[in-house]
């Protein structure tokens, strides 16, 4: 298991500015996004349908905006814009130019 179940996704250099990329991690769909050199994990999948596309969405003014539906969120915390709850955010962390997620793996009880 990875330290503090941080999962090694990629290199920054793999990173443009001001767009997604999509990785899953740990069974996880994740948007990875790089805002003024800043990186950012929120999941990839879409409240409103479901749709596995955030990685896609139009990014202006720290937000990520939905090509299907057009919702706005927030990449920083993942919220709707206008502060409701959204998108589950992830915690990243940098070692080496290598970029790290935090993913909690889900535990199923049967």
């Amino acid at each position: 298991m990875p330290e503090n179940n941080y999962f090694k996704v990629c290199n920054i250099a793999e990173l443009k500015e001001s767009q997604g990329e999509r990785f899953l991690v740990n069974d996880i769909d994740i948007a990875l996004f790089k805002i003024d050199g800043k990186i950012y994990a929120v999941n990839n999948v879409c409240p409103h349908k479901q749709a596995n596309i955030m990685h896609e969405g139009f990014v202006e003014n720290g937000c990520v905006t939905c090509p299907l539906h057009g919702w706005t969120f927030e990449i920083a915390t993942g919220n709707l814009l206008g502060g409701s709850r959204g998108l589950k955010s992830y915690p990243v962390k940098i070692e080496k130019d290598d970029i790290y997620v935090q993913v909690i793996p889900k535990e199923l009880n049967w």
